[in-house]
């Protein structure tokens, strides 16, 4: 029990400061690589809650193929360096700052309020991050909005190709 304590909060650790690094990162590849170690960590905390399943989705789906497609962009796009050729928004810094202190307050509201309540666990089913009942489920229950998420990650995908095609015209 101890050692999943510590283990957590090395992970945790690990996971805020990959995050940090994705946040203050000036080159677009670091902050890419960054976010691939946060996907890491996070597949790490589900293996601890016991959910090897949706792990090893996490670690295909998103540090796998996700990543991957963001790094291929990156570097087609040449979007490498951060900040070249964009005109700098005198109003972003302070909306963000702005937007950033309603998060933490609404975090605290949240921390005050829910301090003194204890959350008992959820009773899990007995196939709960069984394969075959996530097959199922994911193909019946939620059929709609998975093919939703396929069609608007082809548009997306179409829309990059698009974006380039015509970068490309106009430097030649």
């Amino acid at each position: 029990m101890i050692t999943d304590l510590i283990l957590f909060f090395a992970l945790a650790l690990v996971a805020v400061a990959s995050a940090a690094g994705l946040l203050f990162s000036r080159n677009a590849i670091y902050a890419a690589l960054n976010l691939i170690l946060n996907f890491a960590t996070v597949a790490v905390f589900y293996l601890l809650l016991g959910a090897p399943f949706i792990a090893i989705s996490q670690i295909a789906v998103y540090t796998g193929a996700i990543m991957v497609l963001f790094l291929f962009v990156i570097m087609l796009l040449g979007a490498e360096i951060s900040g070249a050729g964009q005109a700098d928004l005198p109003w972003q810094r302070p909306l963000a700052f702005v937007l950033g202190g309603i998060l933490l307050l609404l975090g605290a509201y949240v921390l005050v309020s829910r301090s003194g309540a204890v959350m008992t666990p959820p009773v899990l089913a007995a196939d709960y991050g069984n394969p075959a009942a996530v097959g199922e489920l994911l193909f019946t229950q939620y059929l709609l909005p998975f093919e939703i998420t396929s069609v608007l990650l082809l548009v997306a995908m179409i829309g990059v190709v698009v974006l380039t095609r015509r970068r490309l015209k106009t430097k030649s």
